[in-house]
């Protein structure tokens, strides 16, 4: 058994990475329990485990005292003095009892922790790997669906995907492959858990590097994710060379770029809008396809606007349910008021003094939401 042991620590070592030293701190203190535990043994105990030979031996550890009180965990200095010369009070000796048929429980015991750590040990192996993998794009197959998750095989572990990071217009079945987001990877008791999601904007943000080799090295920069997975996002891009129209550049010939990353997304419309140092363009270019007249900040608010509209704009500013300007203020960061011209140019002193009327779309309204 001895040799056995060894060997096997070796071969755990090298083919899974698990420390030697690792695995010989784990069993001596699991033997020691088993020591106490098989032989009800109450004393200081410590378990050597030679690494070279494989032997094992069970020490009682005791206290050297002037007068012993407790035979299980002390030694007279008189007795102590017979084993060696040197012995003072205070000072500790291993005396060993390692009982005759000690060799089945270590046996049992050293299988007992090399299997938990071979276990732990491919946890933390997926773990790593994962790990790596959070806020990127991976390729999950779907396995199966309950009220809470639906479950994912990603190679060598699930993933789960929860009610929010499901898009509304898709439907999943088992063997269906798709592309997912990962959110966040944990290092759980119960092994590496991973969660993914087709719904983050950070999913839609990877999609982009992937389709648009200039958004991937750093030439067209997206600043901004503005999204309603699965019916309508914005993006802000900008560029980072003056050669290079960012906007169509991400739109792609004939729109054929943006339109693989909308077919992978079941339909999801896209919106890329350029991005713009002054406030008051960047929103006006966040409301498209609405056209802009006017942008006014309120004073004594830096984050909240009024947007002037023509007459027959206002409806497609304010998009259906409030969509267009709710992602637009998202995109932004504005608090944003949408008027048309009529409306802005009939207000009175009365008027000015109410507060946001119904068309007014702020962060905070839509975090509520």
């Amino acid at each position: 058994m001895s040799k056995e042991l060894v060997s096997a620590l070796d071969q755990l070592e090298k083919e899974k990475g698990v420390k030697k030293e690792v695995v010989i701190d784990a069993l001596e203190a699991a033997l020691s329990s088993a020591y106490k535990r098989n032989f009800d043994q109450a004393q200081n105990v410590e378990v050597n485990f030679d690494e070279k030979t494989g032997s094992i031996h069970v020490y009682a550890v005791k206290k050297v005292v002037d007068k012993v009180e407790d035979q299980r965990l002390e030694v007279s200095l008189e007795e102590a003095l017979t084993i060696n010369k040197g012995y003072e009070l205070g000072d500790e000796i291993k005396f060993e009892v390692t009982p005759k048929n000690f060799g089945r429980i270590a046996a049992q015991t050293a299988k007992q922790v090399i299997t938990q750590r071979v276990r732990e040990a491919e946890r933390e192996t997926v773990y790593d790997k994962y790990s790596k993998y959070q806020d990127e794009l991976v390729t999950a197959e779907v396995e199966r669906q309950d009220s809470r998750f639906v479950y994912m095989n990603l190679g060598q572990v699930e993933a789960v995907m929860a009610k929010n990071d499901q898009m509304p217009n898709e439907t999943y079945r088992p063997q269906d492959k798709l592309k997912v987001y990962v959110t966040n990877v944990e290092n759980s008791s119960k092994g590496p858990q991973i969660f993914v999601s087709r719904t983050a904007p950070g999913m839609l943000k990877r999609l982009f590097e992937q389709e648009v080799p200039e958004i991937y090295d750093g030439t067209v920069e997206i600043v901004s994710i503005a999204r309603e997975a699965g019916d309508r996002a914005k993006v802000a891009v900008r560029s980072n060379s003056t050669d290079v129209d960012p906007v169509g550049t991400s739109v792609g010939p004939r729109g054929t770029r943006v339109q693989t990353i909308v077919n992978e997304l079941g339909g999801e419309n896209m919106d890329i809008v350029q991005w713009d140092e002054n406030p008051a363009d960047y929103i006006a270019n966040a409301l498209n396809p609405a056209d802009v007249v006017d942008v006014i900040f309120k004073d004594g608010d830096d984050r909240s606007c009024t947007v002037v509209v023509p007459d027959d704009q206002l409806s497609l500013a304010i998009g259906k349910r409030g969509q267009n300007a709710r992602l637009a203020a998202r995109l932004t960061g504005y608090k944003i008021d949408i008027k048309s011209e009529s409306e802005m140019n009939g207000n009175d002193e009365d008027d000015s003094d109410e507060n946001d009327s119904d068309d007014s779309i702020s962060n905070e309204e839509e975090n509520e939401e």
